[in-house]
């Protein structure tokens, strides 16, 4: 399946700078050792994609639903902004050299957007678990973009 999602023209402000980068790390510790976060109400991962342009390793910490067959599923919402996040463009570029880090393990990855039927099955499950990201969703006029992380066989 194809990455692609276009940006939009509306939305909400995509979070950025040197606090969200401190909080992330912070973040990504307390995921890489308990799998939750405080306050969240759901797990979450720490996402780890190839840098599209730089071929550089980016990690990012991630809210995380269960899939079929033991997979992940996220959502590229960058909090309603008008425009995906960085890590989308990464999975589109690099959609086989992903992982995942859970508490105590990381798993290799293959990533796949979803879409039609498929998608909106996810949605109603993410967004009855988290209903956050309905409100994301409602705030930009892009579709935001459910991922699914399906782990590599050994």
């Amino acid at each position: 399946m194809s990455f692609d999602t276009q940006n939009g023209t509306r939305g909400g402000r995509q979070p950025k700078g040197a606090l969200m980068r401190w909080g992330n790390k912070f973040v990504m510790r307390r995921i890489s050792r308990k799998g939750k976060v405080p306050g969240m109400g759901f797990d979450a991962l720490v996402l780890t994609t190839v840098g599209r342009k730089t071929g550089e390793e980016r990690r990012t910490p991630l809210g995380c639903f269960p899939g079929k067959d033991n997979s992940w599923l996220i959502v590229a919402a960058a909090a309603g902004a008008p425009k995906n996040p960085a890590w989308y463009y990464n999975l589109a570029a690099h959609p086989d050299r992903v992982q995942v880090e859970i508490p105590g393990r990381r798993v290799a990855v293959t990533a796949e957007q979803l879409h039609g039927a498929e998608r909106e099955e996810a949605w109603k499950e993410i967004t009855k678990a988290a209903p956050q990201f309905g409100k994301y969703q409602t705030g930009t006029d892009r579709e935001l973009p459910v991922i699914r992380l399906v782990p590599k066989e050994s």
